[in-house]
């Protein structure tokens, strides 16, 4: 069996194009380390196609496919992806590589003179980064560019993953392209409506468990809400409570956090009174699962806040964030009112005294 897989793959091999020699040797070591056998890449699919049509199902005795089709020239990234998932058994693995856009930005850049490259890169950015986005300019990105040569950054692509049912188990870069391996593990979550704009859409565990919408400005690139427990299981928390080196911000989404800007669409949401204006912070369904499970209750039995007792108390460690919280929602549970006025003033002093800052 393996000498006839073998064979396979020497013609495939053969028919493959001088673009992707070079990263060949490097995938199946990639593979090979992965699944810590000399031959692994031996039993995987290679496919260069593009077209969710020519998918075919893996077959059983196929450790996984590599896609060397790169994700930046597919029209329909998350179609695509389905397809690979609805065709791959559970447990199998996928190798999928794109440019991001960070190796896009160095190679543009190093390309032309610098008088040249910054408005090159500019223009490149707005077209193949920008307008696919923005429904306004979706129409004009796709008549233009066919849906070829997308800018995509890593966190998309790892989000996108996630999103179409695969856990991301490592990655590379080689050159300018990264490759990430990811095995199957669910079905997609078929979302039709991804937020791209500066304004986003964050489903949070309000009151009585409810789901509900929070409205915040964008600080992340898209998909990465689907990327929150890798980066949980990879990094854990840091001071403060949030997720240690989380990549998924973006530059000028550090700002924005730092400065509370992020929040400020979270007004309406308050006069929505979906929440009020002290209280815990609205989480998601990880961070939620975190908690212990007398502290989930006393949570969803009040309105979440935009001012949270975090504030007022400083914890540094998710311990402290926990025991801060269970301490306000027993107090709030008492007495509501003379609660929430000392806090509020209390995050207020610890804000414009001691200069307490948005983490």
């Amino acid at each position: 069996m393996k000498s006839a897989l073998k064979e396979v793959n020497k013609i495939g091999l053969q028919q493959r194009t001088d673009l992707y020699g070079v990263a060949e040797d490097f995938i199946k070591n990639f593979i090979n380390q992965e699944f810590e056998s000399d031959d692994a890449a031996e039993f995987f699919h290679w496919r260069e196609t593009l077209s969710t049509k020519a998918i075919e199902p893996l077959a059983e005795n196929r450790l996984g496919s590599v896609h060397l089709a790169r994700m930046n020239n597919m029209r329909r990234v998350n179609k695509f992806l389905e397809q690979v998932n609805r065709t791959t058994p559970g447990g199998k693995y996928v190798v999928v590589c794109l440019e991001t856009k960070d190796s896009r930005r160095t190679r543009i850049l190093n390309k032309f003179p610098r008088v040249i490259s910054r408005p090159y890169y500019a223009l490149d950015f707005i077209l193949k980064r920008v307008f696919p986005k923005w429904k306004p300019t979706y129409k004009i990105y796709f008549w233009l560019t066919k849906g070829k040569n997308r800018v995509i950054s890593y966190t998309e692509a790892v989000g996108r993953l996630f999103s179409c049912g695969f856990e991301v188990k490592n990655s590379m870069r080689v050159g300018n392209l990264t490759y990430i391996i990811a095995q199957k593990t669910g079905e997609p979550a078929y979302d039709y409506e991804p937020t791209y704009g500066a304004l986003v859409r964050l489903r949070r565990v309000g009151k009585d468990g409810r789901l509900f919408n929070v409205f915040k400005f964008r600080t992340m690139h898209p998909y990465s809400e689907y990327a929150q427990d890798y980066v949980f299981k990879m990094n854990n928390l840091e001071k403060g409570g949030k997720l240690k080196d989380d990549f998924r911000i973006t530059g000028w989404g550090k700002i924005f956090r730092k400065l509370w800007i992020d929040e400020l669409p979270m007004l309406y949401n308050w006069l929505r009174r979906d929440m009020k204006l002290v209280g815990v912070r609205p989480l998601s369904n990880h961070y939620y699962s975190l908690y212990p499970k007398d502290v989930q209750a006393l949570r969803t039995s009040v309105k979440p806040g935009l001012l949270p007792p975090f504030y007022a108390d400083m914890p540094e460690t998710f311990d402290e964030i926990v025991e801060s919280e269970r301490v306000y929602l027993l107090a709030y549970l008492k007495n509501p009112i003379r609660t929430d006025v000392r806090y509020f003033f209390s995050a207020l002093y610890n804000i414009f005294i001691k200069r307490a800052r948005s983490v």
